[in-house]
């Protein structure tokens, strides 16, 4: 891939120092990503300059602030980082707890290092890094219910918690409403982990136009990413699953 003219500007947020180590090597020899910052746990991550960094690779399971709390506390911000989940287990609790907190997707510590570049520059591309077959398994979770996660009271996410509105996202709820019948039709298979290249076969639609219309959702319904359009359409009773 050629370089990029200004590199993608990832931080490291874990709380042991080779797996800091190893990914800094990884990402270190190419040129259209930059690693600019380190942290220990999630309070340090919390405290990064947000205008600064692109990209946060954050593990899940640290001491003290955990990266469920810390992905909710940066995200919340204005022009906040894009998030990279980091689990030892395929969409284990704290995984899918930090994506119902915020995160643009979740990345196994033991991916092959071109699948954590692709993931670092999807996000960027305000893309998330879930394969089809992990939304369906996001989706058969939130099919499950609300069920109490393993994660410890003390470092549970507000976001998963949360009586009246556990996921934050009446608001968005309502705005389907402006929706068109197209739009609809497109939400729900984004939601079924239609990627744009089937979202345009089964739409006889150009690739181009999808696009269109996936921006147009993320701004009708203030979503920050794809991920967070899966969620809403499963909010929303699109998916068949509520």
């Amino acid at each position: 891939m050629e370089a990029a003219s200004t590199p993608i500007r990832v931080a490291i947020a874990d709380d042991q120092e080779l797996i800091r180590m190893g990914l800094r090597m990884v990402l270190d020899v190419h040129p259209d990503i930059e690693v600019v910052a380190e942290a220990e746990n999630g309070a340090e991550a919390t405290r990064l300059d947000p205008a600064a960094i692109d990209v946060i690779l954050m593990d899940v399971r640290m001491p003290g602030m955990d990266g469920i709390a810390a992905t909710e506390q940066i995200v919340g911000r204005p022009d906040a980082p894009r998030i990279l989940v980091l689990t030892t287990f395929d969409l284990d609790e704290y995984a899918f707890a930090a994506i119902r907190a915020g995160a643009s997707g979740f990345l196994l510590k033991d991916a092959r290092p071109e699948e954590l570049l692709s993931a670092i520059r999807s996000v960027h591309s305000g893309d998330a890094a879930l394969a089809p077959s992990v939304t369906r398994k996001l989706m058969q979770r939130f099919a499950g219910g609300p069920a109490e996660p393993t994660v410890p009271s003390a470092q549970r996410s507000p976001v998963v918690s949360a009586p009246d509105d556990p996921t934050g996202n009446a608001p968005h709820v309502a705005a389907l409403a402006a929706l068109t019948p197209r739009e609809r039709e497109i939400l729900t298979a984004i939601a079924e982990g239609l990627s744009n290249d089937e979202l345009a076969e089964r739409f006889f639609l150009s690739s181009s136009t999808i696009k269109t219309h996936i921006g147009r959702l993320l701004h009708k319904l203030g979503a920050r990413d794809r991920v967070h359009l899966v969620i809403l359409a499963y909010e929303a009773g699109l998916t068949g699953s509520a």
